[in-house]
């Protein structure tokens, strides 16, 4: 199962439709999660004494973590979020509060470093940004950080599509030429 994590809020979003381009090649079902359905709790200390109360009770059945483990048992993970300010939306963030969940997608090895639990082999990234400035250390250096040393997803790739609101640019060829790289 390929999970798709969709961060987009545009009902005309080019980053959901770049995605969508993306998942139309996969072959295996698609369960899609929209960020913007979700009211994330807030991450408090009533929050966290919560969570660490059912972490060591290894309650890992219990309805908070689902988000957890259907992240840990997807098979590929594909997430579509804009770039804006620098970053991406602040839902993806609340998202991955709500999943890094000690014990479910990841553990920490006798050495104190943490070691992934999921089982996906591969996460692709899908973003669009109106200009060309796109530093990757931003919000895809932060996935790619998360995936391979919290969740041990090896291939974390990049599918961006820039420059889309400059004078003179094309967007659907833009779209086009970054699907096909």
């Amino acid at each position: 199962m390929i999970l798709f994590i969709n961060a987009c809020v545009r009902k005309q979003s080019r980053t959901k439709r770049l995605a969508d381009r993306l998942l139309a090649k996969k072959k295996q079902e698609i369960t899609e999660i929209r960020l913007e359905e979700f009211v994330f709790p807030p991450v408090n200390e009533a929050f966290l004494q919560k969570r660490d109360r059912l972490i060591k009770a290894k309650a890992f059945d219990d309805p908070s973590f689902a988000l957890a483990r259907q992240f840990a048992e997807a098979d590929e993970i594909v997430i579509a979020a804009p770039f804006w300010d620098l970053s991406f939306p602040a839902s993806l963030k609340q998202y991955f509060e709500q999943i890094n969940v000690l014990g479910i997608t990841f553990c920490y090895t006798r050495d104190g470093f943490p070691k992934g639990l999921c089982k996906a082999e591969r996460l692709t990234f899908v973003t669009t940004a109106g200009g060309d400035f796109f530093p990757e250390e931003y919000g895809f250096g932060y996935i790619k950080a998360l995936a391979q040393t919290f969740y041990g997803i090896e291939t974390v790739e990049l599918l961006r599509a820039t420059g889309l609101d400059l004078d003179g640019r094309d967007p659907e060829a833009i779209l086009d030429a970054a699907l096909k790289q």
